[in-house]
């Protein structure tokens, strides 16, 4: 059912739709069987569950329990391995419906948009949205987008609210601070140490107080929260201020050829992100993270601004060769930032760069499949390349202002 309360509909609105469960809910589109089942998302490796049913939840299983776990919770669950491609047909799917009824919409995350939502009937658009994806879906709607996530997870599932003018200030003010998109567990903890633990007491809080204690970022979400926009839904995804590729290495080694392995093959999914989004980088970081807890992370400058591949995986190798302690690792990330545009950027004159071999690759493995092509260092872990869930991750789609 979809609550409305009145408002004034000479003021703009502004809304935001969140597919329920979306993982679980784009397996049972294609296996309808599963439809009241527990259903279970795993990762790459199986061994956790990285998303659920609403049913699956009910029985105690939790986003990254392991799937032994999560079995003795829930053994007459149905566990499946993840598959972004799929998800993405999906995705887009909603997207293009979104973009059929509001002039102005963000793609915010795979599952998630924000929209204007002036003169928009809401329940109309999730009922759409639910016949021709067949994903259910809440959508919330109020004066900022801070308060129409905050009213699209009010309630789920398949909820359709709409909280404006004087309901913003009942319906807000006894949720908790963490709630709020962008106030993390620290910050929370910063914020209850000065009295602020809801987002009501955060409302009536001195800004000049929460831009001390959260930077311009938590004054942002101040004025977000007492119903004045000022983050503007972004029709095109801003540039990014980093771009990484990386995560859990399978199962945990401290053999140095696969970790090695790790390291250039994250490299080369780097490469293939700065050339579609036409960036180029002049700060590499390794981040290492260890299995007994704690980790490593180190950084270079890089002679010239690149994308190559043959600056970037030395460089990177010999990061991780300085600060790698021989400990077992649990996860690797390759992090790009101080970019810039391709084209629009210090070119140097010493170190002129052989972009062929990049080049090469990419025209064989458009033809031939993604990693068709791709240095010989990474056959210390042939298997992951064998493995079909490996080739496709959610920051391979393209467009969505997350990742």
């Amino acid at each position: 059912m979809c609550s409305f309360v009145h408002y004034n509909s000479a003021m703009a609105l502004i809304g935001h739709i969140d597919a329920d469960c979306f993982y679980a809910s784009a397996e049972r589109v294609r296996r309808p069987g599963l439809k009241g089942v527990p259903v279970g998302v795993l990762g790459n490796q199986g061994a956790c569950v990285i998303a659920k049913s609403y049913e699956m939840k009910a029985n105690g299983v939790k986003t990254g329990m392991p799937i032994w776990d999560a079995v003795t919770l829930c053994p007459d669950g149905v566990y499946v391995k993840r598959d972004f491609r799929w998800y993405e047909v999906l995705s887009r799917a909603m997207l293009e419906i979104i973009r059929e009824t509001s002039p102005t919409v963000e793609y915010y995350s795979i599952d998630e948009m924000f929209f204007d939502a002036t003169g928009i009937d809401t329940h109309a658009l999730q009922q759409r949205v639910l016949s021709e994806t067949g994903v259910p879906a809440s959508i919330g709607v109020s004066h900022s987008r801070t308060l129409a996530k905050l009213a699209s997870d009010a309630r789920k599932p398949f909820g359709c609210t709409v909280i404006v003018d004087g309901d913003v200030d009942l319906f807000v003010e006894n949720i908790p601070v963490i709630e709020v998109t962008g106030i993390a567990l620290q910050s929370s903890i910063m914020l209850a140490s000065h009295g602020i633990r809801t987002v009501g007491e955060f409302r009536r809080a001195d800004p000049k107080l929460i831009n001390r204690l959260l930077t311009k970022t938590g004054e942002s979400l101040w004025w977000e929260l007492n119903g004045k926009p000022i983050m503007p839904i972004e029709v095109n995804r801003p540039m990014h201020k980093r771009i990484a590729r990386g995560g859990s290495v399978g199962r945990t080694t401290s053999d140095r050829e696969r970790l090695i392995g790790w390291i250039v093959r994250n490299v080369e999914r780097l490469v293939e992100a700065m050339y579609w989004h036409r960036y180029v980088t002049r700060k590499l970081s390794v981040r290492l993270t260890y299995k007994t807890g704690g980790g490593w992370s180190g950084r270079t400058a890089l002679i010239t601004s690149t994308a190559a591949s043959e600056i970037l995986i030395p460089a990177a190798k010999d990061l991780f060769t300085a600060g790698w302690s021989g400990q077992p690792v649990s996860h690797i990330h390759i992090v790009a930032d101080e970019l810039e545009i391709k084209g629009h950027h210090q070119q140097s004159l010493f170190n002129p760069q052989n972009p062929e071999l990049d080049d090469l690759k990419r025209t064989v493995n458009d033809k031939l499949g993604r990693f068709a092509i791709r240095s010989a260092e990474t056959l210390a872990i042939n298997d992951i390349y064998t493995d079909e869930a490996y080739e496709y991750d959610i920051c391979d789609i393209h467009g969505k202002s997350c990742f």
